[in-house]
């Protein structure tokens, strides 16, 4: 167990000393010791006498501002380590965050800052250092024990082992994680730099695009299932079961993979049964099942390889089948690839590889539907398959299906459109989106710019981002609804946070719609059509 008295140092770095008060006021929590600097040489002082867990630095210092100092511990053996976070009152263009990352920065915090954030962010480093200062005690006891008595070497050993194996899993993890999030972020610069060099269209221009889809899906796919990961071990994520056809279940799967698969060039078959399935299941969450299983057999297949999804009844149970002609499985890590955070073969490219997690993701899944799942190879460059068993519903008749079903009608009224985003690149990339689809877009770049736009332009649709600086998204939905003129206006919230808590404050405050960041464009389409004729 961690000692509650153990001490955990902050650093808080800023000029002003009011920042300072309020911030100490925040933070402030048993066994945590707030060490507060005005300038970077006194916080260079603090970080001589005391281990820091978590530097939060403001940027814009005079003398020494908030990145040099971050260039001056990245530069220090005792301080290269230290965790920071940037506070700043600007919006911070994509050069200034470069250089924060490269300077070593965790993360970029605008101000004011949204203390549900910072707090959330200060327990992770807090609990952390704690956990590392009980590994280096336990280590310390082990010593000790050992001098003591040899009848406890033996054991002794085999716990060090398993403290450093531990040790050694977490900061592997640790320093995949920064990789992983990281590695998508290098081609998407490069991308974008050659799209301005070339500066007219290209006939490279949709490889280009594509090389950026990729990679921001890639992200986004590695952001999604750290945060499944981390629902399911809180008990907080929940199934949300319907009757569904595993026929349908299975295209979805079939559609999501598809761009990955065609990107390695490999051959693909798929054998579906021509009966409908009937299941009790959350199609969302099957769906990310089985698309999970087919990315993991196209990411460790050579390109040009084989891969094959079979489904068929087996009594009250379905049974599911990924197969590849792929690098394999070695015996000894066949009982482990459901583990968290174990990748099968770590000298996988890092373009394609991942966090460890997908697996173990899919697994819990499978479970939580009352399924198994089994991992099966004959070892190394053999291929491997994956069997998921699932129970069918033996009480559910197929989904009825109107013979003469009416014709989607394509949106094709023209709508007034307002995007608000503080984040110019997104607000101009989403404004022309909606434009090509036929629609009068105009763009404002804060709340208060906003709301002047929304009384003369009186948009249909407002698009809301959240979390502005000069404004945030929450006080311009309130007084756009006390606009007698725009009560007939819906807005839609654009935001990072897509948790039930989330989207039950964005209702409270009167938004019709929660998206969350990156917007899928065809989910900006459906948006629009399932909305038009409400409008």
């Amino acid at each position: 167990m961690i000692s509650s008295t153990d001490t955990v140092y902050f650093l808080l770095v800023d000029d002003i000393e009011e920042n300072l008060i309020a911030l100490e006021a925040l933070l402030r929590r048993p066994g945590l010791v707030l060490l507060k600097a005005r300038s970077g040489p006194l916080a260079l002082e603090f970080l001589l006498k005391h281990e820091i867990a978590l530097a939060l630095v403001d940027v814009q210092m005079p003398g020494m501002d908030g990145f040099e100092l971050a260039e001056v511990m990245r530069g220090t053996e005792r301080t290269r380590r230290v965790p920071i976070i940037f506070l700043t009152a600007g919006t911070a263009d994509r050069q200034r965050r470069f250089r924060g990352y490269e300077a070593g920065a965790v993360d970029f915090l605008h101000k004011p800052i949204e203390t549900d954030v910072l707090k959330n962010k200060a327990d992770v480093f807090f609990e952390l250092y704690r956990q590392q200062q009980e590994v280096a005690r336990q280590r310390d006891e082990l010593r000790a024990a050992i001098s003591e008595n040899s009848r406890l070497l033996e054991e002794s050993q085999q716990y060090a082992r398993a403290l450093q194996e531990s040790d050694r899993r977490k900061d592997e993890f640790l320093a995949t994680l920064a990789h992983e999030l990281r590695n998508p972020l290098a081609p998407i610069r490069s991308a974008i730099q050659v799209l301005r060099t070339m500066g007219a269209p290209d006939p490279r221009f949709q490889e280009i695009q594509s090389v950026v889809e990729r990679q921001v899906n890639h992200l986004v796919r590695l952001v999604d299932d750290l945060m499944d990961v981390r629902r399911i071990s809180e008990g907080k994520l929940d199934l949300h079961l319907e009757q569904v056809d595993l026929g349908e279940i299975l295209q979805f799967a079939v559609e999501t993979s598809h761009p990955i698969i065609q990107a390695a060039r490999h051959q693909f078959q798929v054998d579906l049964p021509s009966e409908p399935l009937m299941m009790k299941a959350d199609p969302v969450r099957l769906t990310q099942v089985v698309a999970n299983l087919l990315n993991n057999a196209a990411k460790y297949t050579p390109e040009g390889g084989e891969i094959h999804l079979t489904a068929t009844a087996d009594g009250p149970a379905v049974v599911i089948r990924v197969r590849d002609n792929g690098m394999g499985i070695p015996a000894e890590m066949q009982h482990r690839v459901f583990e968290l955070f174990t990748q099968v073969n770590r000298h996988l490219k890092r373009s394609q590889g991942g966090l460890g997690i997908g697996l173990n993701l899919v697994r819990r899944l499978v479970e939580m539907h009352g399924g198994t799942i089994a991992a099966h190879s004959a070892g190394d460059g053999q291929g491997a398959e994956f069997t998921v068993r699932l129970p069918l519903d033996a009480e559910a008749s197929p989904l009825s299906l109107d013979p003469d079903p009416e014709p989607a009608v394509a949106q094709s009224v023209s709508r007034r459109i307002l995007v608000v985003d503080d984040n110019t690149d997104a607000a101009m990339s989403l404004s022309m989106l909606l434009s090509l689809y036929g629609h009068t877009v105009r763009t404002a770049h804060d709340g208060i710019a906003g709301i002047e736009i929304a009384q003369a332009f009186q948009p249909e649709l407002i698009l809301l981002d959240l979390g502005m600086a000069r404004m945030d998204g929450f006080e311009t939905a309130r007084r756009l609804r006390q606009m007698p003129e725009l009560n007939a206006t819906k807005l839609v919230a654009l935001t990072g946070w897509g948790q039930e808590k989330d989207r039950q404050r964005t209702k409270e405050a009167g938004f019709a719609i929660h998206l969350v960041k990156p917007i899928d464009p065809a989910k900006v389409r459906e948006l629009l059509e399932g909305i038009g004729s409400h409008l």
